[in-house]
Formats: C-alpha cells, sequence, structure tokens
C-alpha cells in the first residue's frame, strides 16, 4: 500500500484540479469465505470472527465481524468513529456503561474513546455485523488508537 506522507513544505504543491483515479481493485469477492492475510491473527486477537473488506478507500474501513452464540467481545475502545450495522442476529451492546439491545436490521454508533463491547444474546443463532470506521484517516493523521480494558 502505498503511504503518502506529506508536510506543510508541500502546501504550495497542491493542484487546482481534481483528478480522477481509478484504482486496480473495485471488488473484493467473497469476503466471509476469502480472508486476507491478518484476518486469522485478527479473529484470534479479537477473540470473535473479523474478516477486513480489502479495498483501497484511505479514509474508510470495512470489517464483517461474528459472534457465536452467547459470544461476547472484549471491553475496548478507540480514537476512530464505528458505525454497525446488524445483518443477522439479535444481541446487544455496552457503550460507556450505557447497555442497548439491537437485532438484525438496527444500526448502533460507537462515538471516538467510549469504552464497549457488545454480545450475543442467543443460545443458537450467530450474530453477523458490518462495521465501517474512520480508522485509516486518523492512521493517516498518525493518530488512530485502540486500546483493550
Amino acid at each position: 500500500m502505498k503511504n503518502n506522507t506529506y508536510s506543510s513544505k508541500d502546501f504550495s504543491t497542491i493542484s487546482a484540479k481534481l483528478i480522477a483515479e481509478t484504482p486496480e481493485k473495485l471488488i473484493h469477492r467473497d469476503v466471509l469465505k476469502a480472508s486476507i492475510a491478518g484476518d486469522i491473527d485478527l479473529s484470534k486477537q479479537r477473540n470473535h470472527l473479523v474478516r477486513v473488506v480489502d479495498l483501497p478507500s484511505k479514509t474508510i474501513s470495512m470489517t464483517i465481524g461474528g459472534l457465536s452464540p452467547m459470544q461476547s467481545t472484549r471491553e475496548h475502545r478507540h480514537s476512530y468513529e464505528t458505525m454497525i450495522y446488524i445483518i443477522e442476529g439479535e444481541g446487544g451492546s455496552i457503550i460507556n456503561n450505557n447497555k442497548i439491545y439491537w437485532k438484525k436490521g438496527d444500526a448502533i454508533y460507537i462515538p471516538v474513546w467510549a469504552f464497549h463491547s457488545h454480545f450475543n444474546s442467543s443460545k443458537a443463532n450467530k450474530v453477523l455485523y458490518l462495521a465501517t470506521e474512520n480508522a485509516p484517516l486518523l492512521q493517516s493523521l498518525g493518530v488512530a488508537l485502540r486500546k483493550e480494558k
């Protein structure tokens, strides 16, 4: 991945024209089945299913996450915002000591630096969700942080 770093000396090089760029990769097929390098390690580290959507966005990321029946994530927080759409299942989240319940079709918001965890409340069915975050933007700025409790 190309990493452009700019400083104030580059201010004069800002173009007056937009140039449309079409990256080589425009699709990541069958995300759940086509694990990319690091997905397995990330899933083990986070202790639940994580599949990174491998597309060349410079400002937002997308992951598909999953929880087995009665599984929960560890409490953590990060410096980036997250929006989660529940694809399948039902459960809840604890966000800065606020417990909310969600089900298939719901969307939830995780504010910046809020401690949070998610749980599957079913004894039989899995949870599958889509998470979008502005982590790449903050990584580019050098201010993306994540902390497990």
